[in-house]
């Protein structure tokens, strides 16, 4: 047996095992982004605004701080480094109450998003208005 051939036989089955590894992975991935897509579509439907937008870069995020009650323009607000990390508090306090919660929604928005977001569109959530 020449060593080309023992090479071929020891790098084939890890990858194999690597590639599927990787199928299984992106499969994972896809599947949590198309649930938060999901997330994000209810959350701009429950708005009363059309879900589509949910998809579109940049834009959904103007929709999403007016659904907030903030002027579309703080998206320039977020673009800009430490000033972003105010302004994020803000609009996702604001979100918070435009969708009835309180302090402790915001808390979770802040610090645990990734299971908050689904709440909100998932969850018995209501658009009540813009905060006041």
């Amino acid at each position: 047996m020449s060593l080309a051939s023992m090479l071929a036989l020891s790098v084939t089955p890890s990858a194999t095992t690597s590639s599927s590894a990787s199928l299984i992975v992106l499969v994972v991935v896809l599947a949590i982004a198309v649930f938060y897509v999901a997330a994000a579509w209810r959350i701009f439907t429950k708005a009363g605004k059309p879900g589509w937008v949910s998809l579109i870069p940049i834009y959904n995020t103007v929709v999403l701080l007016r659904i907030a009650g903030r002027p579309g323009w703080w998206f320039l607000l977020l673009l800009i480094p430490f000033v972003n990390i105010i302004i994020l508090v803000i609009f996702l306090n604001d979100l918070s109450k435009a969708f009835g919660h309180g302090i402790g929604f915001t808390l979770g928005l802040i610090f645990l998003s990734l299971i908050f977001y689904p709440i909100l569109g998932f969850g018995s959530s209501r658009y009540v208005g813009r905060a006041a």
